[in-house]
C-alpha cells in the first residue's frame, strides 16, 4: 500500500510540473532542463551550417592576412626566422625603380583596358537587345572568352597571334603594312596586346548589361518617340541613366580584376615582365620578389600596398558615383 501511495504521489507531482514554462520532465535526482525555443534552434542550425565557412574564413583568409601583415614588417626569406625591421620594407618600396615601373604599367593597363572593355560590352549589349535569331546561342558564344581569357592556354595563343611573324603580322601585311612591329617584343606595344586580351573578355559585363536593358520599361522609349527624340538622345537620356547602377557594378569588378591581373603578363613575357619591364604588372613583380627571390617580407609589403590601393580606388569610385549613378526607385 505504501508503494502504491508513493507511486500515485510521484505521478501527481509530474503532472503538476509546469510544462508550458519550458521545463522538461526529468528523472528522479536530475535538475529540470530548459527547452530551446524555435528561434534558438533555428539560430543554432544556422551557425552549424556556417561553421565550415567561418573556419575557412579564419583559417584560410583572415589568419593568413594578419600573418602577412606582420611579415610585411619583417625580413623573412623562408629559410630563417623572421627578423623585425619595422617600416623597412615599405621604405624600400619608395626607392625601388622596378616598383615604380610596375605601378606605372599597372595603372596604364587598368586605365586603358577597363573603359574599352566596358564600352565594348555596352555597345554589343545594345546591339543584341534589338533582337535576333538564336540570341541565346549568340550570348553563349560571346561569353566564352570571359571563361577562357585568363587561362594559360589563351595566353599562349595570344603570344602566338602577336608574336614575331605571327597571325596578326600576316593579316596586316595583306592590307599593305609591310614590316609590322613585333607586337609582344616591342616595349611600346607589348602592354597594349594585353589590353586587347582584356577587352576581348567582355562577355560577363555584356550579359549583365543585356539583362539590365531587358528590364528598362518600353513605355519610356515609346514616350520618347512620341516627343520626337532620336535614338542617340534616347540612349543618353534613358538607357545610360537607367544602366548607370550596372555600369558602376561592372566598373568596380573590372577595376579590381585588372589590378589583380597576373596570368597573361606572366605567360606572354615568360615571367620576366619584358621587354624592358613593359609588361611588368604589379602582381608579377610581387610574385618575382616573394617566390622568385624568397623575400616574403618585401612581397607581403607589396601585397598590402596593393590592397590599400584597391580599397582607395574603389572608395573613390563609390564616392563619385553619387554624381552619375541614377537609381529610379530612389528618385521615385
Amino acid at each position: 500500500m505504501q508503494l502504491e501511495s508513493r507511486g500515485s504521489q510521484a505521478r501527481a507531482v509530474r503532472a503538476w510540473l509546469p510544462r508550458a514554462g519550458g521545463l522538461v520532465e526529468q528523472g528522479p535526482g536530475r535538475l529540470p532542463r530548459r527547452k530551446l525555443s524555435r528561434r534558438q534552434r533555428e539560430a543554432l542550425a544556422a551557425y552549424l551550417f556556417l561553421l565550415p565557412w567561418l573556419v575557412g574564413m579564419v583559417g584560410i583568409t583572415l589568419g593568413p592576412m594578419l600573418a602577412s601583415l606582420w611579415i610585411s614588417f619583417t625580413r623573412y626569406n623562408l629559410l630563417s626566422p623572421p627578423h623585425w625591421i619595422g617600416l623597412g620594407n615599405y621604405d624600400a618600396l619608395l626607392h625601388d625603380p622596378l616598383f615604380a615601373s610596375a605601378v606605372k604599367v599597372t595603372l596604364l593597363y587598368v586605365g586603358v583596358s577597363v573603359p574599352i572593355q566596358i564600352g565594348f560590352a555596352l555597345f554589343l549589349a545594345v546591339l543584341l537587345n534589338r533582337g535576333m535569331k538564336a540570341l541565346g546561342l549568340v550570348r553563349a558564344v560571346y561569353y566564352i572568352p570571359s571563361l577562357l581569357g585568363s587561362s594559360v592556354a589563351i595566353a599562349i595563343v595570344w603570344r602566338t597571334l602577336f608574336g614575331y611573324d605571327g597571325t596578326v603580322d600576316r593579316v596586316v601585311e595583306l592590307f599593305g603594312w609591310h614590316n609590322p612591329p613585333a607586337w609582344i617584343d616591342d616595349p611600346h606595344t607589348a602592354v597594349y596586346t594585353l589590353v586587347v586580351l582584356a577587352a576581348w573578355q567582355f562577355g560577363a559585363p555584356m550579359i549583365i548589361f543585356l539583362a539590365g536593358l531587358r528590364n528598362i520599361p518600353k513605355e519610356l522609349y515609346e514616350a520618347a518617340d512620341v516627343d520626337g527624340a532620336h535614338r542617340w538622345l534616347q540612349f543618353r537620356r534613358i538607357t545610360l541613366p537607367l544602366l548607370s547602377p550596372l555600369i558602376l557594378f561592372n566598373l568596380v569588378l573590372q577595376v579590381i580584376g585588372s589590378f589583380q591581373a597576373f596570368t597573361p603578363a606572366y605567360v606572354i613575357s615568360g615571367g620576366t615582365g619584358g621587354p624592358a619591364s613593359s609588361t611588368l604588372f604589379y602582381t608579377l613583380y610581387l610574385y618575382q620578389e616573394a617566390f622568385g627571390q624568397l623575400d616574403m617580407g618585401y612581397g607581403s609589403a607589396m601585397a598590402w600596398v596593393l590592397l590599400v590601393a584597391i580599397v582607395a580606388v574603389t572608395a573613390a569610385i563609390f564616392a563619385t558615383s553619387r554624381r552619375w549613378v541614377f537609381y529610379m526607385d530612389r528618385q521615385a
